[in-house]
């Protein structure tokens, strides 16, 4: 099995599937996925411009939007991880992944899925330490503040990663774990990267959750990107097990972007994307831990009188699946919620956060809550039911249809006291260069490299923590409600909801 890995794509995924189409024609293989290490920018339309945190020189639309219309099929099958450059608000409406287009498959926040035999995870977001501890509390319509922070990586995310025991083939992130360049070729990364030299000494450079992951999930493999360099490492761990490491560059002219993983045939199974058992059953019993408020809380660990180990029994997998039925992700699910680009419409800044059926579904299924719409219910609000856009008229002229609202997941919740407040392709192509080594010298997987040249009804909570949820004008006297179009983000105060961090 061959897997085509991707660093930065920043929404050319033209070009990305044109060079693996140019590598399978030269090479004379078959790449049977695609892989891309965040920065995706799943941008489909102009109002999805204003979602990314990047200065408006860089709102191009670029070539997303004709595999979500479906002007384009993407040609393999495609699964990525956001970084830092994304439509926030498109993302932040599949929390715990899925179809972003027919074929191309967002994995949440954090994700476990399979492919066939081959067991893929991925963190999203980059590190920030100020707002790791905090909640998920950002929503549409963000302030300059939440804007960024919306895709802040937040310890519950790493905290359901560090809950898994089977093994995991391939980790995705789109920060680098920190300390892994003690572990390749420091002086010549510093050759080219000079300016690293002062976050290296500091032991800065990098993300302390994905080290802290890197260290517990022990994958086989390790990509990331965000740094625009190419870099691999080779890291041992205390069982004696490897985790092979490699960052890729962006997609640019003569920039190493792109490389081909091959990996032996019992990976391959039925080439089938798959929800994975225990990382759906950790979901599940991590629920109740779930905060949406801008302050610290911590996550429980041993010494505390509650359970903090989650790693689920084989009868919370049995339940699980019995709820699920199927475990196939089928491209049916996938649905368009926003209206397709169109050149000529203004830019407006998302003001209404929209409620994807398919994070519906598995909430329904799994009796798990969407923080997007824990958020809004706080402050009084509701989640805007979804324009359903049918293909032939999105191609057409978009035009919209409403279809029957989704149902919202139960919930239970106090009445809200909160008030609402370029270049060209064909060059690109033709100076592709190719090489066979593998990026670790692994005589047993040979890996390619790419270089590329030139009228809802109020739904209810049923909460198990509702303390959780109480507005915190009513706890604290303080005004902090999710996103407000009026001030930036609050202070966070620093409460321990729980005890002992991870």
């Amino acid at each position: 099995m061959k897997i085509a890995v991707e660093g930065c794509a920043h929404g050319e995924l033209e070009k990305i599937y044109e060079c693996v189409e140019t590598l399978q024609e030269r090479e004379g293989i078959k790449v049977d996925l695609l892989i891309c290490c965040g920065d995706f920018q799943s941008v489909r339309n102009n109002d999805d411009l204003r979602a990314m945190a990047v200065p408006e020189k860089y709102h191009n639309i670029c070539t997303f939007y004709k595999y979500y219309s479906g002007e384009k099929v993407a040609p393999i099958l495609t699964i990525f991880i956001g970084g830092n450059h994304e439509a926030s608000n498109y993302l932040q409406e599949l929390p715990f992944g899925g179809w972003v287009a027919p074929n191309i498959y967002y994995l949440g926040r954090a994700g476990v899925v399979k492919f066939g035999n081959l067991r893929l995870g991925g963190l999203s977001g980059i590190f920030k330490n100020h707002d790791y501890l905090q909640g998920l509390w950002e929503s549409p319509p963000y302030t300059p503040n939440s804007l960024r922070s919306v895709y802040h990586i937040r310890s519950l995310d790493v905290f359901r990663l560090s809950q898994m025991k089977e093994k995991v083939h391939i980790m995705l992130s789109h920060d680098w774990p920190r300390g892994i360049t003690n572990y390749g070729d420091k002086n010549n990364l510093l050759r080219r990267k000079p300016f690293f030299r002062e976050d290296l000494e500091s032991n800065k450079l990098g993300s302390p959750p994905a080290e802290q992951l890197l260290n517990e999930v022990k994958p086989d493999y390790w990509f990331a990107a965000h740094l625009h360099c190419q870099f691999a490492a080779l890291v041992k761990h205390d069982d004696s097990s490897e985790t092979k490491f490699l960052a890729l560059d962006k997609c640019l002219p003569k920039r190493r972007h792109l490389q081909i993983l091959e990996l032996p045939a019992e990976f391959a199974g039925d080439k089938q994307l798959k929800h994975d058992l225990e990382w759906l059953a950790i979901l599940k019993n991590t629920n109740h831990l779930l905060s949406v408020k801008n302050i610290d809380c911590h996550l429980p660990g041993p010494g505390c009188n509650e359970r903090y180990d989650f790693t689920p029994t084989q009868e919370e997998k049995d339940i699980v699946l019995k709820l699920m039925g199927c475990l196939t992700i089928s491209n049916d699910s996938f649905v368009r919620t926003a209206p397709t680009y169109r050149p000529n419409s203004p830019k407006r800044a998302p003001y209404e956060a929209i409620l994807n059926p398919q994070t519906a579904t598995l909430c329904d299924k799994l009796c798990i809550d969407d923080p997007l719409q824990v958020v809004l219910a706080r402050s009084g609000r509701t989640m805007k039911q979804p324009v359903i856009i049918e293909h032939s008229e999105s191609i057409e002229g978009d035009e919209e249809i409403q279809k029957t609202p989704i149902k919202c997941s139960p919930m239970t919740l106090p009445a809200p006291v909160t008030p609402f407040q370029s270049d060209d392709l064909s060059e690109t192509v033709s100076a592709l260069n190719y090489s066979r080594n593998s990026f670790l010298s692994e005589t047993e997987n040979v890996t390619l490299e790419c270089e590329t040249p030139p009228q809802t009804n109020k739904k209810i909570f049923k909460r198990r923590n509702l303390a959780m949820y109480t507005p915190e004008d009513a706890e604290t006297g303080s005004n902090t409600s999710g996103s407000q179009v009026e001030s930036d983000s609050p202070k966070s105060c620093k409460l321990a909801c729980r005890t002992n961090p991870l």
